[in-house]
């Protein structure tokens, strides 16, 4: 029998022989819904038991394969009520061998005397003298039919699902291709197959799974054969047609008030610029201000290093928003950052026509209410706020460009219900983690991406030195030295969910220790997020204004906060920190023209990736090349801190590993689109096929 019909993939796995309702459901649980799932699910590893060895060769501790002849088994009662050993004693020729499987008493109806068995398992002595496998894989062997699939080959070993064993697993992947058509359906255009040099998807689907014994298990297990790139370069490709018809879908949307560009705008944009532009920022300026012109809601992200500048970059793209009539709303992740926000944008347009207004949860229900009508009536031309920006109350009269920043830290329902607010506004995201060129190909494949790499003017790189806990000393002198200079400091904490009681205890009694016992002529504060909202305002206005000399804190003040003056910070425990949190904590200092220094106190022992983390915050200072490191160490699905952070969900791909794949996938797409063009139906059906096989929803 072979399956068959239009597309023989999407045949259920419950109608599989030995799948059952129970498996079904396990299956299902994982995500394995139909045969095209279970056979895109590569396997974790690869093992190979192709070399079977003579039994008078074992040694024990070693995991080897061994063919021979069962002698005699049978089921053994232990002490335990209940619980069986089913024994089975094989001989080969050089020697005998004892396999023992526990609490598997249907073993006896399977194994008989006399049949030719291959076995896969670690060798352990039993006694002094004999040795025995426990619990090995198995196969009986056929005499018609030589071939095995769980040993004496390069076998593949799958993720466990439930009750469904790999070794079950292997079994259903192993009679599904071989009820397969040879000539399956492929997604991939048969040019573009051609050209790469490709093999067949069912060549591909058959090697992979099970590959020919000429193939090494070290290339599979790099998945780095042929067979395994051609499947992976299948699934970036899908996933690049369908950025590319969502980008064609949403090109047909058209904003109802056209942005236009002229003298007397780029007047009122000079007006309130502070400083000289970098080359960087003129560049991404130029992009987004290309962007808000043209007839399609722009949807772009702007990144840039911490201090790179993109606040002001944004003001002026907000500017030109509002010269034409519309509104903005600007939304930070922390009120924080929204109040620093607002500070500065309301002191750079005092001079305009343009009102600004602050809206957070913090805000006073009688403000609250006399805003809203405001907004609502067009009359507050600009909002800062966090999300309480996207509750539905706030409707506004006519928004037109929404500015997200740091925008990881959003879900991606809040993005979307933010710019639903507008009809087709244009939309400009943000962030100071810059994004590893893998990740904007996928997590952000809709957005066109805008990058600030260059520092302002006069900034310097902050120097930075990773320092054991017995060097304190020399760290608490060096930032008397600066504070005396009449600089200021940061010190920071780590505050991690399952100890975030001692955690926060540790701080506190760090800010009295130093001020109490090292720092006595300098005042310090205390900054963490169990403080109220006013009680942190007037920590970090204080500490702002020059109050506060030293500023002890756990990771809020990681983001956007701005004191031109603190030139040193201790980060405490630094081996407890990610590398883009490190990077971004690192990136409060350094924001004038003083020198600035960073130090990251650390305890032994020090794990590897710990001392690689270090390592990386001491090479550089470049946020781009420690996006990349972080991205290696971690992997895409920790790199902003949580799985719901736009990353699709591939079978396949791995981020890191297939680059070169994804760039190659990425290029042919969008050959293949343009000479191709889907008509309106191919199109949507190419975006509602992506949107379910990678599990998105819209971004931005």
């Amino acid at each position: 029998m072979t399956i068959e019909g239009d597309d023989p993939l999407a045949t259920p796995l419950q109608f599989l022989k030995g799948v059952g309702p129970r498996r079904a459901a396990d299956l299902e649980h994982a995500g394995l819904h139909t045969i095209e799932d279970l056979l895109y699910r590569f396997p974790l590893r690869y093992e190979d038991r192709s070399r079977l060895q003579p039994i008078s060769s074992l040694k024990p501790g070693q995991t080897a394969a061994v063919s021979g002849r069962v002698l005699v088994s049978g089921l053994r009662s232990t002490r335990r009520p209940g619980f069986k050993i089913f024994e089975a004693a094989i001989d080969d020729g050089t020697g005998s061998l004892r396999a023992v499987w526990l609490n598997q008493p249907y073993l006896k109806d399977v194994f008989m005397r006399g049949q030719q068995v291959v076995m896969y398992g670690l060798v352990e002595m039993r006694g002094s003298v004999s040795l025995q496998v426990t619990n090995p894989q198995y196969e009986i062997l056929d005499e018609e039919d030589g071939e095995t699939i769980h040993t004496g080959r390069i076998v593949p070993v799958y993720e466990k699902t439930g009750t469904v064993t790999p070794k079950m697993q292997r079994r259903f992947v192993h009679d599904v291709l071989q009820k397969l058509p040879v000539d399956l359906p492929d997604p991939l255009p048969e040019d573009v197959r051609v050209r790469l040099g490709l093999p067949s998807r069912y060549a591909a689907l058959m090697a992979t799974h099970f590959p020919p014994a000429d193939v090494s298990a070290d290339a599979l297990n790099a998945f780095a054969t042929p067979a395994q790139r051609r499947l992976i370069f299948e699934e970036a490709f899908i996933f690049q047609m369908g950025v590319l018809a969502r980008r064609h879908t949403a090109g047909v949307e058209q904003k109802p008030v056209p942005i236009r560009v002229d003298d007397r705008i780029r007047e009122s944009a000079r007006a309130v610029l502070p400083i000289k532009l970098t080359n960087g920022q003129k560049q991404a300026l130029k992009e987004i201000v290309d962007d808000l012109q043209k007839p399609q809601p722009m949807n772009r992200l702007l990144q840039g290093d911490v201090g790179a500048g993109k606040t002001i970059v944004a003001l002026l793209a907000a500017l030109v928003a509002m010269e034409n009539g519309l509104q903005v709303a600007f939304m930070a992740p922390t009120e924080i950052l929204a109040e620093q926000h607002f500070t500065n944008i309301a002191r750079l347009l005092q001079a305009s026509r343009f009102r600004v207004a602050l809206l957070t949860g913090s805000t006073p229900k009688a403000v609250r209410r006399e805003q809203l009508a405001e907004i609502a009536g067009g009359s507050i031309h600009l909002v800062v706020g966090t999300h309480a920006l996207v509750t539905g109350d706030v409707s506004f009269a006519q928004l037109g460009l929404v500015v997200i920043d740091e925008q990881h830290r959003f879900g991606v329902l809040q993005r979307a219900m933010l710019r639903a607010k507008g009809l087709h506004p244009d939309v400009l995201v943000m962030t100071a983690t810059p994004i590893p060129r893998t990740l904007a190909l996928t997590a952000y494949g809709d957005l066109d991406v805008s990058s600030i790499r260059e520092l302002p003017a006069g900034r310097l790189p902050i120097k930075t030195t990773a320092r054991p806990e017995s060097r304190r000393d020399e760290m608490y002198q060096f930032m008397r030295e600066q504070l005396d200079a009449g600089r200021q400091a940061y010190v920071i904490y780590p505050l991690v969910e399952e100890s975030a009681k001692v955690d926060l205890k540790a701080a506190t009694e760090m800010a009295d220790h130093l001020a109490t016992a090292i720092f006595p002529a300098y005042r310090v504060g205390l900054l963490h997020g169990r403080l109220k909202a006013d009680a942190k305002d007037r920590v970090m206005k204080a500490f702002l204004a020059g109050e506060l000399q030293i500023l002890v804190s756990t990771t809020v003040v990681e983001v956007g906060v701005d004191v031109p003056n603190a030139s040193v910070m201790i980060v405490e425990h630094a081996e407890r920190f990610g590398l883009s949190q490190l990077h971004q904590l690192r990136g409060r200092v350094g924001r004038a023209g003083h020198q600035s220094y960073c130090f990251l106190l650390y305890q032994y022992p020090l794990t590897e990736e710990a001392r690689e983390r270090l390592k990386a915050l001491t090479d550089t200072t470049d946020g781009f090349e420690i996006a990349e490191r972080d991205l290696r160490l971690r992997g895409p699905g920790d790199f902003f801190g949580t799985r719901q952070a736009g990353v699709p969900t591939f079978r396949m791909i791995d981020l890191v590993r297939d680059r070169e794949l994804l760039d190659a996938a990425q290029q042919e797409a969008s050959r293949w689109f343009a000479k191709s063009l889907p008509d309106a139906a191919g199109v949507d059906r190419l975006v509602a096929e992506w949107e379910q096989r990678f599990r998105l929803i819209a971004i931005g």
